[in-house]
C-alpha cells in the first residue's frame, strides 16, 4: 500500500500473518466455544477490561458485530503450531485506527493457561506491530495495560513497547482504583529493531 493513498480509503483484507512460532489467522464462529470458556475464566481475565459472567449469546453477538467492523479492526486468532495442526490459545487486533494520525491501539488475550510464559504472546504481539507498520501504514501503536499486570507488561517490553505514561486510579476493578499504564512502539523504533535483527 503506497503512503500517498489517502488513508480514509485503506483497507486490508483478512489475510494469515506467520511468525517463527506464531500465526495470527481470521477468528472463526467455531473459536467462540473457546473465547467462552477463557472469558468467564477470572484468572484469564484478571487484566481485561470486562465484566463476568458472559453467555455464549454474549460470544455470537461479539462475532456478529464483528464481521461488520473495518476490515482493519477485525481481530486475528492467535494458534500455535502444535505437530500438523494448528492450535487456538488467544486472539489479538487493532481497534480505535487513527487514520489521520497513523496510530492504533492494540489489545491481547492468551486464553490457553497452558501456553503462559512461553513468549507466545511477545510474539503475537511483534507480528500486530509488523501488520500495522507494514501493511497499516502506521506510524505509533500503542497498548494500555494495568499497572500491577506485571506479566503482561514483562511481555510488552519484549515485543518492544516503552513506558508512554501512567493514567493514575483510571479503572475501577476488583474492588478498587487501579492505575493504567500507556505504552507505545514507533515506527521508527520498529525499522531500528529490524535492521538490527536482519544483521
Amino acid at each position: 500500500m503506497g503512503s500517498r493513498q489517502d488513508v480514509n480509503e485503506w483497507k486490508v483484507e483478512m489475510s494469515i500473518i506467520y511468525g517463527e512460532r506464531v500465526r495470527l489467522s481470521a477468528v472463526e464462529r467455531e473459536n467462540l466455544k473457546k473465547y467462552h470458556e477463557w472469558l468467564n475464566d477470572p484468572e484469564v481475565t484478571r487484566g481485561l477490561d470486562l465484566y463476568l459472567p458472559l453467555s455464549m449469546a454474549d460470544e455470537e453477538n461479539w462475532f456478529d458485530s464483528m464481521t461488520k467492523r473495518n476490515p482493519n479492526e477485525k481481530p486475528f486468532a492467535i494458534e500455535i503450531k502444535k505437530g500438523k495442526t494448528w492450535k487456538l490459545i488467544g486472539n489479538c487486533g487493532f481497534h480505535g485506527i487513527d487514520t489521520k494520525n497513523r496510530c492504533g491501539e492494540v489489545g491481547i488475550v492468551i486464553g490457553d493457561k497452558t501456553e503462559w510464559n512461553k513468549g507466545y504472546g511477545a510474539e503475537a504481539m511483534t507480528l500486530l506491530q509488523r501488520h500495522g507498520f507494514e501493511t497499516l501504514n502506521l506510524n505509533r501503536v500503542y497498548l494500555r495495560v494495568y499497572a500491577d499486570n506485571v506479566r503482561a507488561v514483562r511481555s510488552y517490553e519484549h515485543a518492544g513497547f516503552v513506558l508512554e505514561g501512567r493514567l493514575r486510579e483510571a479503572n475501577y476493578k476488583h474492588g478498587k482504583y487501579e492505575d493504567v499504564l500507556l505504552m507505545g512502539v514507533l515506527r521508527s523504533e520498529w525499522n531500528a529493531r529490524k535492521k538490527k535483527k536482519e544483521k
